[in-house]
């Protein structure tokens, strides 16, 4: 019976399977599915901007403008000569390619079509790029790569397209507990909703006006003004336990009563707690050399607020943020299929006075370690 058939790098194959991989990767990613938004007025903790998708470059610059905070002329007092100058602060994200791939072997190995193959390859890589996109957001907005022994990186990993890892600043770093650095936390610190009470204190009031430091913006969902904190399940087991059945039922109760299914945001939540979305994720980085004696194991959770990161995409050639390829090797008869995007990931953090100030994430440190 005739059939058609889609050959290796068919026009339409690498169309069809771009688009589709792309699809997929956003549906699976974590916080491309939950935390980002498009375009510089998103109020989303994620930024994607997408300037060099249809544009040559290699690098976005955007800029901070710093409230005004000159004293105000009163009476007839001369204004010439006093007037404030807009103070803009500049920071820039790259791209640079990346790419993986699947060798489905020989015939006698795959015994299935080419179009299985593509199925197959597209749904392993859609999760393997998902993967890569959740870890380097872990990464960037710590600063840290951690020793989380489940990442596709390694513990030297700091970063790439000269997009560099930044270390929070002292004035967004906040420990639970009694410590007040990481050589001072000790094992029984740990995550607690007194954390998230401070957390959302320092956010409210850190910042703005004569200060220098920018303020941390709330993330808006329906019009109300969240922020989000995203824990490891570590921690999410030590501030259950540690409120109470009745506390950590209000806990889920607020999550289900103030925004239900309204967001992306609060959707797979644990609860809200002082307008806080609590999450947990796996990938949140960790540590083993806290406290005085540097053998406290510990977390970094994630305060978000809006534009905590920045994610850019260029476009490989094809108009779409993945490229898709097929070869055959070995005279025909192994399958490769490899897959690249040109893409820059980066926390979002100014210059000012001379001191790299980050902009909407706060690090959360914590003692965490197995409950067993």
């Amino acid at each position: 019976m005739p059939r058609t058939i889609v050959g290796l790098n068919d026009p339409k194959a690498v169309q069809k399977y771009s688009a589709i991989l792309a699809h997929d990767v956003g549906r699976k990613a974590y916080f491309q599915r939950k935390f980002m938004g498009v375009g510089e007025e998103s109020s989303m903790p994620i930024q994607m901007l997408p300037h060099l998708e249809n544009d040559a470059g290699e690098q976005i610059s955007y800029d901070l403008l710093m409230q005004l905070k000159m004293q105000p002329v009163e009476g007839d007092s001369t204004l010439e000569g006093k007037e404030e100058d807009l103070k803009f602060y500049t920071d820039q994200v790259y791209i640079d390619q990346m790419r993986g791939g699947v060798n489905t072997g020989g015939r006698m190995t795959r015994k299935r079509t080419i179009h299985d193959l593509r199925k197959r390859a597209r749904v392993k890589q859609s999760e393997w790029w998902a993967r890569i996109f959740d870890e380097l957001f872990f990464m960037y907005l710590s600063g840290a790569r951690g020793i989380n022994s489940d990442y596709i990186y390694g513990t030297g990993y700091t970063g790439f397209a000269n997009n560099s890892f930044v270390a929070p600043d002292s004035e967004h770093v906040l420990y639970s507990g009694s410590a007040t650095s990481k050589l001072s936390l000790v094992a029984t610190d740990k995550m607690a909703l007194n954390t998230v009470d401070r957390l959302v204190a320092r956010a409210t009031m850190m910042g703005g006006g004569t200060s220098g430091t920018p303020q941390i913006t709330p993330v808006m969902v329906d019009g109300e003004e969240h922020y989000v904190l995203v824990m490891t399940p570590w921690d999410a087991y030590n501030m259950r336990t540690a409120a109470g059945t009745g506390e950590w039922l209000d806990v889920q109760k607020a999550l289900a009563t103030n925004l239900g299914n309204k967001s992306p945001i609060a959707k797979g939540g644990l609860g809200m707690h002082n307008n806080v979305v609590l999450h947990e994720h796996k990938g949140v980085i960790r540590f083993n050399d806290y406290g005085a004696g540097a053998n406290v194991e510990a977390s970094r959770s994630l305060f978000l607020g809006s534009q905590a990161a920045v994610c850019a995409f260029g476009s490989p050639g094809t108009g779409l943020r993945f490229d898709w390829h097929e070869e055959s090797r070995d005279n025909g008869n192994q399958a490769v299929i490899t897959t690249g995007t040109i893409c820059g990931i980066k926390k979002t953090a100014f210059e000012i006075e001379g001191t790299s100030k980050d902009f909407g994430v706060i690090a959360a440190e914590s003692a965490a370690k197995d409950p067993g």
